[in-house]
């Protein structure tokens, strides 16, 4: 699978992609994870799409909050990198969901062990001694705390977090719904149009959100606002969600009978 990052001059986090993207242990992963979700529980897409969704989207966040002035946590805590917090910032958006291949139910702490391996063969290759541990372990708090149980206590880690919920345009919604079943959730799905993330005024960042329908507020309200409320970026984003002028017709009716 191929990523489509701007690398931005930073050669480690470039040979640390095609690694990625070659990596059989990864790319199985991947999609065992997708077989979880959509074959066998009929939730969304949690596969290799679904990453390079995430990674292009957490390094936009992570882009444009670090351009505004502000550190990255590996920075401030650790004396290390913008671009060794980039690494922390793929790596994490790659592996965060894969403990789908176990379960559903706590996924994100069946990844981390599923990662750990992974991530010692990957960063072997660019650092050492302590340097390896502290990226590993960056990396491992960030796929913990993409989950909205956990609080991120990193900025790279409320990128990924944030990225995981704006994966949501056309019916690739991040809140689980039975496919084929017509719900609140798989109608609110079908109307998220368009996600951009731009650079702010106000704010580091404006996400704009496009509905062709305005039951999308549901995914913005249920999903986005979830992630976003205590993700420790919070105060660099302003969301703004618009439905189209003319609202396109997602169902004619709903018949129920219990």
């Amino acid at each position: 699978m191929k990523f489509n990052l701007d690398f931005e001059n930073n050669n480690t986090l470039k040979n640390v992609v095609k690694i990625v993207e070659k990596d059989v242990e990864l790319n199985a992963l991947w999609k065992c994870s997708n077989i979880t979700a959509i074959d066998r529980m009929g939730f969304s897409d949690h596969g290799p799409i679904h990453m390079k969704i995430v990674a292009s989207n957490a390094m936009k966040l992570f882009r444009f909050i670090r351009r505004s002035g502000v550190l990255s946590s590996i920075e401030k805590d650790y004396k290390m990198t913008k671009k060794d917090a980039e690494v922390v910032v793929f790596l994490a958006s790659v592996m965060h969901d894969i403990g789908m291949s176990v379960h559903r139910t706590n996924h994100q702490e069946y990844s981390i062990p599923l990662a750990i391996e992974i991530l010692n063969r990957i960063l072997s290759n660019f650092y050492s001694n302590e340097k390896l541990y502290i990226i590993r372990s960056e990396i491992l708090h960030a796929i913990m705390a993409h989950h909205h149980k956990y609080k991120p206590l990193t900025i790279e880690a409320g990128c990924v977090r944030v990225a995981d919920a704006l994966d949501m345009e056309e019916g690739r919604a991040r809140i689980p719904f039975n496919l084929g079943k017509v719900d609140i959730h798989s109608t609110s799905a079908l109307a998220i149009e368009k996600v951009d993330i731009k650079r702010g005024k106000t704010r580091p960042i404006v996400i704009k959100i496009t509905m062709s329908n305005s039951s999308g507020i549901f995914q913005i309200d249920k999903l986005l606002r979830e992630k976003l409320n205590n993700s420790g970026i919070e105060k660099y984003i302003k969301v703004i969600a618009q439905t189209k002028p003319n609202e396109k017709r997602i169902l004619d009716k709903v018949s129920l009978e219990l």
